[in-house]
């Protein structure tokens, strides 16, 4: 973790909450009866630039809870075998913890009020972690329980694409289709694509604000 002034900056930027770009691949659609089998999330930050940038990936892959429906089309989708003994995945409240223990340090140190859910269609992940939260009778949960920031908006806003893929490769981010559908790789292209966008929009903003822009005005 950073303790520089930089870090502690974010605090300043979205009204108290931290980015934390969520990814989680599932057995399935329906957070209730599906398993949660990865987590990933990544951090964002106010570089010494004073510019967004990812900060250090968090993940975990995650046992099936117990009795839940694991649907064969959404496991062809995703390649996950949920029973891979390499995959040395952690029982549900375990993997939570994992996830949320370093994102509770980060509120800390940033002085954010509440971490803030970034996603692609961020509805999916939320509603998952907030599922398996209810299923482990865990108190609290370090993510805002209903407000969150969506880069396939954001996505389209910008670059007129809503496909994950398609966004990040007209923002100028590398993809590869290969590595697409694990959750550690489609947080951080979602990562970076939402640095792009914000990072962008700050760029325009404070040249729009400059004093010549001003003046010529």
């Amino acid at each position: 973790m950073t303790d520089s002034n930089a870090s502690r900056g974010i605090a300043t930027r979205f009204r108290g909450f931290l980015p934390i770009v969520v990814d989680v691949e599932t057995a399935g659609f329906n957070p209730d009866i599906n398993a949660l089998l990865e987590i990933a999330a990544v951090p964002v930050m106010v570089g010494n630039s004073g510019l967004l940038e990812t900060g250090k990936t968090i993940s975990c892959h995650v046992e099936p809870f117990p009795n839940s429906v694991l649907d064969p089309k959404a496991l062809d989708f995703t390649g996950i075998d949920p029973f891979h003994p390499f995959r040395l995945a952690k029982p549900e409240e375990e993997a939570l913890r994992h996830i949320f223990e370093p994102i509770n340090e980060l509120l800390a140190e940033t002085k954010c009020s509440r971490a803030i859910l970034v996603g692609h269609n961020p509805f999916f992940d939320l509603g998952f972690i907030k599922a398996a939260v209810k299923r482990c009778g865990l108190k609290k949960m370090p993510f805002h329980q209903f407000s969150t920031f969506d880069t396939a908006t954001l996505g389209g806003l910008a670059y007129g694409q809503t496909v994950l893929a398609r966004a990040a490769e007209a923002a100028g981010i590398n993809w590869n289709a290969k590595h697409a559908h694990s959750a550690v790789y489609d947080a951080e292209r979602t990562a970076e694509l939402f640095c792009r966008v914000v990072n962008t929009w700050d760029l325009l903003q404070a040249q729009m604000e400059s004093p010549d822009n001003v003046s010529q005005g």
